[in-house]
């Protein structure tokens, strides 16, 4: 019966989100800016890998999603760096002895090319973690759909994520 009981403390999240491209606002994914011709709309600063990757990890916690947490409609979080918000779901997690084991996004794009920044993205989550989130427990890949879709044609960037969590009673 324990082990069943721990084996309860395990928990899969997934998340999924998805933002237009816009111009005159910068591309920032994983709270790194990356060198592109358009940004992301949205009210935060719309960092789709963040929103998703936030989450995957608020579903299995029990939480709302972010949303709710976080609703547009609410000028404090008008342009906020996604990487604050995921600073204060990490408070959250913690204040509820929840451990992030590992979380694992794909990146849906046919540009920019994602893999000069992965290093750099993965740093910044896990700084984000206060490092208890180390940057090879973090996933990042990226795909593009060979031109078919919303992604193909270049209109927007879409993330899922799949992470993994520990409830510590």
């Amino acid at each position: 019966m324990s082990s069943i009981s721990n084996m309860l403390n395990i928990r899969v999240g997934n998340g999924f989100d998805v933002h237009r491209f816009c111009n005159g606002r910068p591309l920032v994914l994983g709270g790194v800016e990356l060198d592109h011709s358009m940004g992301l709309l949205g009210h935060s600063d719309a960092d789709v890998l963040i929103h998703s990757i936030m989450d995957s990890f608020l579903g299995p916690a029990g939480l709302p999603d972010i949303g709710q947490l976080f609703p547009d409609t609410d000028p404090e979080y008008s342009g906020i760096s996604s990487i604050l918000l995921l600073e204060r779901v990490y408070e959250i997690l913690k204040e509820r002895k929840i451990t992030v084991i590992n979380t694992d996004s794909v990146i849906l794009c046919e540009k920019p090319k994602i893999a000069p920044y992965i290093e750099s993205m993965k740093n910044k989550i896990s700084q984000s973690f206060m490092n208890e989130l180390p940057p090879d427990r973090i996933g990042i890949k990226a795909t593009t759909t060979e031109k078919l879709g919303f992604t193909g044609r270049e209109e927007g960037i879409a993330v899922y994520t799949v992470s993994l969590l520990q409830i510590d009673n």
